[in-house]
């Protein structure tokens, strides 16, 4: 069964939300029939990367709040992380457009590694203050999860997978989804925020089951009996 997941590199609570998944998949024991695919979004596609405003002035201007407010709500955001096992540098935060940050998901996910480069590029922007706008950096993160040096380099240099990141956008919008992290279980239920892990732990019993019941993993109805199997046993 699928679980798509809506989310921002730059946004805190989108990292808060993947540990909190992680922890009720640690406890569902249909675990291996989970497929967890990771869709683009984009808090502010207006940022302009290579500028000198930290997170708080950033925040301030586009909020309009002053700047000690916005300082004060980033400790609380830093404090909730914590809680979650996640440090977070708010005051040394590289604000920058997320925008090639999530063409380099699109081609990890091409080489089955998108939640590496999810939890890879969330850790570099919140833990280790790395600025994901520029393409070097990029490219060291896209190695250290395995992938090619050289593909990462001709993906960032050209307009790769703007066309996939862009139809994330659009499918989010038309989905309804104004804010993210956004989980969307089998397409029929979805958590919005991150949520306790006993929510993300209580629709995925409630979706699996129902997927289960769709998609049996035996096309038979059997009655049991004594049998002997592969490995040896006979019972």
């Amino acid at each position: 069964m699928k679980v798509e997941i809506w989310s921002d590199v730059m946004c805190p609570f989108c990292y808060i939300g993947k540990r909190k998944f992680e922890a009720a998949m640690s406890k569902f024991t249909d675990a291996a029939g989970i497929e967890v695919e990771w869709h683009s979004f984009q808090l502010d596609p207006t940022i302009k990367s290579g500028h000198d405003k930290d997170l708080y002035q950033y925040l301030s201007e586009r909020k309009g709040i002053p700047y000690e407010q916005a300082v004060q709500m980033n400790a609380q955001v830093a404090a909730t992380a914590a809680a979650a096992g996640i440090t977070f540098n708010p005051a040394n935060a590289v604000v920058a457009n997320s925008f090639d940050a999530h063409r380099l998901i699109h081609l990890a996910k091409k080489n089955n590694l998108g939640d590496e480069a999810e939890e890879r590029l969330f850790k570099s922007y919140f833990t280790e203050s790395k600025d994901f706008g520029d393409h070097a950096v990029l490219t060291q993160l896209g190695k250290e999860i395995g992938l090619d040096e050289a593909s990462v380099k001709e993906t960032l240099a050209s307009d790769a997978y703007a066309k996939d990141v862009n139809a994330d956008i659009n499918e989010a919008q038309a989905l309804g989804i104004r804010g993210v992290p956004f989980f969307v279980f089998d397409r029929k239920y979805a958590v919005s925020g991150a949520q306790a892990s006993e929510i993300f732990l209580e629709v995925l019993d409630k979706s699996f089951a129902e997927w289960r019941k769709e998609n049996p993993a035996s096309p038979f109805e059997t009655i049991e009996g004594e049998v002997c199997t592969p490995d040896g046993e006979c019972k």
